[in-house]
């Protein structure tokens, strides 16, 4: 009878995360920010047909970053559940902080027990009445959740657009503005994954047509998720 190679839980774990850390970091990446008008998701997507953000419920919206069909089956399970809750008992009992800990479990338990884990993060945002009340939680390959204020971003070089953003965010910019900037840090030379044309230069700003942007607008009643796109987004960057 022949023995199964030992492989020990450290190193098992390792290899897993290496391996969902190496197929998000070859995907485009997005940033969330939290300003006067709401939550402001903005995308780096070239696919017209194929969405990175997306409503999940009143309040509430997901983003995900690495494989697409996996993260968008979170995406549709998310809406099953949010629905079934909405329905249950209230819509006002819908938030964020229960879907991304059902996520958080779903993540965890693929990870731990699962051959392959899932190569995604996806982030689930709540836009509140005022800025500080906003809830923006990022959520890791392995199950992690990170409970992010002002600004998050996931995918691509991550660190990099962060600190691009954080050394001008205002909680009170306006869209125009936010818009501006996250583009900005997205086009940054160590952020883009520019293959298509070599001669492009280092500091192009990503086009309207490069971009897919959401707001979850703040103070509106019943559904705040609206995206901005085409000839809107256009002018937005031109400010």
């Amino acid at each position: 009878m022949t023995m199964p190679f030992y492989v020990a839980p450290e190193q098992m774990m390792k290899d897993r995360a290496d391996f969902a850390r190496k197929g998000i970091s070859r995907g485009r990446a997005l940033a969330a920010v939290s300003i006067q008008e709401g939550i402001l998701i903005c995308a780096e997507n070239r696919s017209r047909t194929l969405r990175k953000v997306s409503e999940i419920y009143d309040r509430v919206a997901f983003a995900g970053v690495g494989r697409y069909n996996e993260f968008d089956q979170l995406r549709i399970a998310g809406i099953r559940h949010a629905d079934m809750k909405g329905y249950t008992f209230s819509r006002q009992d819908v938030d964020a902080r229960s879907l991304a800990n059902q996520y958080a479990q779903l993540l965890g338990q693929t990870f731990t027990h699962e051959m392959k884990p899932l190569e995604v993060e996806i982030l689930v945002t709540e836009v509140g009445p005022t800025h500080n009340t906003d809830q923006m939680f990022h959520i890791l390959y392995d199950g992690t959740v990170n409970d992010e204020s002002g600004i998050t971003v996931l995918g691509g070089s991550c660190e990099v657009i962060a600190d691009k953003l954080q050394e001008s965010y205002e909680p009170t910019w306006q869209l125009p503005e936010a818009i501006g900037a996250a583009a900005q840090a997205l086009s940054s030379s160590d952020a883009t994954h520019n293959t298509e044309d070599l001669t492009a230069p280092n500091n192009a700003v990503l086009g309207a047509d490069e971009l897919e942007v959401a707001l979850l607008a703040r103070g509106k009643s019943g559904r705040a998720f609206q995206r901005i796109e085409g000839q809107a987004l256009a002018e937005h960057l031109e400010r």
